[in-house]
């Protein structure tokens, strides 16, 4: 593999690029009809497709893209420096929290939140010491 780019299938582009853009504070790199790419790092990208454009390719071969939509589909895990303000910035450009930032037992420190199409987005932080972390609100 020289390149990866990881695709979400959106019921509505421009929705999704402005989350995105909003969420990673980031422009994209390539925004046409049909697809919109952000730059994550240096050889990784995430693109955001249509479902209706993605559903010609696959004709029916498949269920309809449309048909999960809402519904968790995969998980993008970011590794961060700030999870807590990646977080707070997610949720101001319109997703919902799914956990607020904790320790996990796989020692990273993790926030997840729930995009407009309802795939997960992970904001985490490596080599998290679980000592240094003070939770909020923890859960009962």
């Amino acid at each position: 593999m020289t390149k990866i780019e990881f695709i979400l299938y959106v019921a509505d582009q421009q929705k999704s690029r402005n989350f995105y853009k909003q969420a990673l504070q980031s422009d994209p790199v390539l925004d046409v009809p049909g697809m919109t790419e952000f730059q994550l790092s240096g050889d990784c990208k995430l693109g955001l497709m249509p479902e209706k454009s993605i559903a010609k390719i696959l004709q029916d071969k498949t269920p309809h893209p449309s048909a999960g939509n809402g519904i968790p589909r995969c998980e993008l895990y970011l590794y961060v420096d700030a999870v807590e303000s990646c977080f707070t910035r997610a949720i101001d450009a319109g997703a919902k929290a799914v956990s607020e930032p904790l320790p996990r037992d796989w020692g990273d420190c993790v926030a997840y939140v729930s995009d407009p199409d309802g795939h997960i987005v992970a904001f985490a932080k490596k080599n998290y010491k679980f000592f240094d972390y003070e939770v909020k609100n923890p859960p009962s």
